[in-house]
């Protein structure tokens, strides 16, 4: 329920409200997880679904430290391959 009191909310109560947002947000999704969690251990494939599970977290951890463990080229080693390709098309 909305409450309007016609006052400037300060700092400290717009905190405090969306630290309770947060929260409530926070246990909610939480119980839908564990009903879906529930839902899902019922299942007579439980255990596949765990193995496909585990395979797409693997896949996922792959892509993220191919992505940020490598180390990209060194700006000035691109400008002067940059450089060198240009010279190298214009004959000079």
């Amino acid at each position: 329920m909305a409450r309007d009191t016609g006052r400037a909310e300060g700092i400290d109560e717009r905190a405090v409200l969306v630290v309770a947002g947060l929260a409530d947000l926070a246990v909610s999704t939480l119980g839908s997880a564990v009903g879906t969690l529930r839902g899902l251990l019922r299942r007579s494939d439980a255990a596949d679904l765990a193995a496909e599970a585990e395979r797409d977290l693997r896949a996922r951890g792959r892509l993220v430290l191919d992505r940020y463990a490598t180390v990209p080229p060194a700006h000035l080693e691109v400008l002067a391959r940059h450089v060198l390709s240009r010279q190298a098309r214009d004959g000079a």
